[in-house]
Parts: structure tokens; C-alpha cells; sequence
């Protein structure tokens, strides 16, 4: 237990100065809200066909996710363009493609992924490299700018007040200035973003195109101490908030899991379940674990760690979340 909590301790102090590893805005915002419930539901079953290894269903899922909703996580476009390649249907995975450009896929992450990088060589390439500046406009006139920038400010200020602790000597100094420097500086930082979420939505990948900006400035919050996270007010405030941005499509399952896993780890000292990101669930953890996954629509461990195998035999990449690498083991 005490080398636990040590290891809790140094992860505490080291959040406060890493970032942890995310049609036009004014008729966005007329869009009527689907319930997003039921795409992480349709997600999770194209997921199970994928452990499962039968591809073309969940592809057919991933493609019924695509004509049902407004909004599509960029990560479940690259995901269906993997799967539609594996099956050689090189048109399918180009037009899915677009579909991802148009939803915010970027030409650095398309090139980064190393299982479409042989499509470069087909003819039909060339057509999706033409029309990506066309595509990416449609990206570029539905998110918010004016609300990107003012978060990535905020982002930008936590980052700079957070470098702070690497210039205090010893635990007790870095404990010492979380208290009194970044704590105070963090509740002026959550106030702003409870007048954003309270008119505006989270901003997210779904209204400013980012997804860690704001999840790391709520981490760093959640990690500050034990005593000042069991005290503090606001992240108890928020989270019922968090969990309605979630069924709108503002914020992914990931994101919340992260914010809320280090809330949990922290105020229970790392004795208290969590999403089996910050510490790996002991078998007796196991089913209230998935149970806390199930209730935001994020996959069992299970899933998981067979997604993470049929990642090793295939090449594709699922995009699983990358604050921690692998398989999550069962202690």
C-alpha cells in the first residue's frame, strides 16, 4: 500500500507539468442534439466485431455510425478507412477518408498512419489530395474559432503556471507550490470553463477541434493533492455536466475517463476503483471497473486488450487512448 500511494504521490506532482496525452459553427449550434448514447453503443458493437475479428460487420456498423449522426469522432474515420482497406476496398477506404478530412482529419495524422500509407500509390490518391483544401474548409467553417483560441490560452496558461513546480527542489516544495500557486491559479481556470460549458457546450473535438486542451487543464485540477481535491467544489460541480457533454457528442468517453481517474485515484488516495488507466484494476476490481466504463459507453478492459492483439497481428491502429501503452493487466 505505501508503494502505492509513493507512486501515486510522484504521478500527482508529475501531472502538474506534462500534458497528458484528443457546416459553419453558427448552424452547428441549430443542429438538434442526437443522443450520443447510442453512437458509443454502435461503436462498442463494431469493436466487438473487430475482437471478434469479423471485419466487414464492423465496418458495415462504422458506415451506419457515418449516415445517422452530424458529428463523428475523427478517430472512428480512421478506425473504418483501416478496416475498409484490410478488406481491399481501396474506394470505400478513399471516400471514408474524406468523410474524416471534412470532419477534421489532418493531412499530418492521415501521413502519420503507416497502414494507409499504401494507398499513397493508387491512382485515386491524387483526387483525394486535390480536393483536401476544399474538404478541410468544411472542418475549418464549423468549428469555433473565437472559442478554440481563448481555450488554447487557457491551455497555454496552465502549461506555463504548471513548469513552475520543476524549479522547486523536493516533494514537499512541489506539494507546497501546487497548494498555494497552481490552485489558486486552476479555480480561476475552472470558473471560465463553467461559463463556457454553460453557454456554449465543452469544447471539445466537436465545437473547437481539440480534445486535450481542456481534459488536461481538469486533470491538472483533479491532481493538485489529496486534501485539496477531497475539499474542492467545483469538479463536483462539473462532472454531472461532463457526463451530459458526453451523451451531446461534445466530449468522447476518453476524455471524461481521464479527468475522472485521476479525481478517483487522488481523493481515495489510489485505494478507490477507477477506469484502469492510472492504476491497473485488481481482479477483485474488475467488474466495477467495467461497470464505471459502461455507464459514460467506453469498452470493457477486455475489449481492450483484445483490440490491442488484433492491433499486433493486423497493423491497423485503433486509436486507443495513448496515456497508456498496451494491454491494461489485471493485477
Amino acid at each position: 500500500m505505501l508503494a502505492t500511494l509513493k507512486k501515486l504521490k510522484l504521478r500527482i506532482l508529475a501531472s502538474l507539468f506534462f500534458v497528458l496525452p484528443i457546416l459553419s459553427f453558427s448552424s452547428l449550434a441549430s443542429i438538434e442534439p442526437k443522443n450520443y448514447q447510442k453512437y458509443h453503443e454502435q461503436i462498442n458493437k463494431a469493436e466487438n466485431f473487430i475482437g471478434e475479428e469479423e471485419f466487414p460487420e464492423a465496418l458495415k456498423v462504422y458506415n451506419e455510425i457515418f449516415n445517422s449522426f452530424d458529428f463523428v469522432f475523427v478517430k472512428d474515420y480512421k478506425i473504418a478507412a483501416q478496416l475498409a482497406l484490410f478488406l481491399k476496398d481501396k474506394k470505400t477506404a478513399l471516400e471514408i477518408i474524406k468523410k474524416g478530412i471534412a470532419g477534421g482529419w489532418d493531412i499530418k495524422s492521415l501521413n502519420k498512419n503507416q497502414y494507409l500509407s499504401k494507398l499513397q500509390d493508387d491512382p485515386l490518391w491524387e483526387g483525394n489530395k486535390e480536393a483536401y483544401f476544399e474538404l478541410r474548409k468544411k472542418y475549418e467553417d464549423r468549428i469555433n474559432h473565437g472559442l478554440r483560441s481563448e481555450v488554447h490560452e487557457m491551455f497555454k496558461m496552465d502549461q506555463k503556471k504548471a513548469r513552475g513546480a520543476l524549479f522547486r527542489i523536493g516533494d514537499q516544495a512541489k506539494e507546497k507550490y501546487a497548494m498555494k500557486k497552481f490552485a489558486p491559479h486552476s479555480e480561476i481556470q475552472l470558473k471560465k470553463f463553467i461559463k463556457i460549458l454553460e453557454d456554449q457546450g465543452y469544447p471539445g473535438e466537436q465545437l473547437i477541434g481539440n480534445n486535450f486542451w481542456m481534459s488536461t487543464i481538469l486533470s491538472h485540477h483533479n491532481s493538485i493533492s489529496k486534501d485539496y481535491v477531497i475539499r474542492d467544489s467545483l469538479y463536483n460541480f462539473i462532472k454531472p455536466k461532463l457526463i451530459e457533454a458526453i451523451w451531446k457528442g461534445q466530449i468522447s468517453p476518453y476524455e471524461f475517463a481521464m479527468i475522472d481517474d485521476w479525481y478517483l485515484s487522488v481523493s481515495s488516495g489510489g485505494i478507490q476503483t477507477g477506469y484502469g488507466f492510472l492504476n491497473p484494476p485488481l481482479s477483485s476490481q474488475l467488474a466495477e471497473t467495467d461497470s464505471l466504463r459502461k455507464r459514460i459507453g467506453l469498452r470493457s478492459i477486455e475489449l481492450r486488450n483484445k483490440l490491442v492483439d488484433v492491433e499486433n497481428k493486423t497493423g491497423m491502429n485503433f486509436y486507443l487512448p495513448d496515456w497508456i501503452e498496451g494491454k491494461i493487466n489485471i493485477e
